[in-house]
């Protein structure tokens, strides 16, 4: 019998205006699978992010969590459920130190969750070390590199309780050096049991820590498979660079 999936997105689509953005994606996301989300730009993935998060109300269609229609829930209240965002932009609290926003994120949990952590701070030093980050513990957030930023939002968004991870480009303007901690983290994060749904242009990158690949072209679903599948399919080619005039 196949375990029903953490998230389920069935025959969602998104009209502004005179303009379709999303059209009839369907897809889904077992619990524990890092999969990634690529496609040229404007092909609709920042926009399936915010239909996912709450932040836009979908024309038609449904998108479920472990089984909850959360279709008409607001940002807020899908984030209480267990969708967490990182933005392609930092929404780190850049004048605070690293330990306050980690324990930012655990103060926003219910007085359960935060009793079964225990010692708040022993465990955000613990989450800072778990990112390399415990050296800068009383450091301003805004003197770290992007990448360390980078690393240091994941982190906090996980610690949050969050059961899916939505990351927007996690890699967009980072060092090589801090491209690889990063994957890192995220192969971690599987380890663990984590869910996480990436967008990313490095198909090497993503390749390396996926599970699945989608592949998204104005507006729908254009492939889907393993990392090997997508990367050798004749029609990524043609997704991105165009039809080959001598076939």
């Amino acid at each position: 019998m196949t375990a029903e999936p953490l998230l389920s997105v069935s025959h969602l689509s998104l009209r502004i205006q005179d303009h379709t953005i999303l059209k009839d994606i369907s897809l889904e996301v077992q619990a524990g699978e890092v999969v990634g989300l690529i496609g040229p730009n404007g092909s609709g993935k920042t926009t399936l992010f915010n239909v996912l998060s709450g932040f836009l109300k979908p024309t038609k269609g449904t998108v479920c969590l472990c089984g909850e229609d959360i279709t008409h829930l607001s940002a807020p209240l899908r984030a209480r459920k267990g969708i967490g965002r990182v933005f392609q932009d930092f929404g780190i609290f850049r004048d605070m130190t690293l330990l306050e926003n980690i324990l930012v994120a655990f103060e926003s949990l219910t007085t359960d969750e935060r009793r079964k952590i225990g010692d708040l701070r022993s465990a955000t030093q613990e989450t800072l070390a778990m990112v390399q980050l415990q050296h800068f513990a009383k450091k301003k957030a805004g003197s770290l590199s992007g990448g360390q930023m980078r690393l240091l939002e994941i982190a906090r968004t996980f610690k949050g309780n969050k059961s899916l991870l939505l990351l927007d480009e996690p890699t967009a303007g980072v060092s090589p050096k801090m491209t690889h901690q990063i994957a890192d983290l995220i192969r971690s994060l599987r380890r663990e049991g984590r869910t996480v749904l990436i967008i990313e242009h490095d198909l090497p990158f993503i390749a390396k820590i996926c599970d699945r690949i989608i592949v998204l072209d104005v507006g729908e679903v254009a492939l889907e498979g393993s990392p090997s599948e997508v990367q050798s399919s004749k029609k990524l080619k043609e997704i991105y660079f165009g039809a080959d005039p001598t076939t």
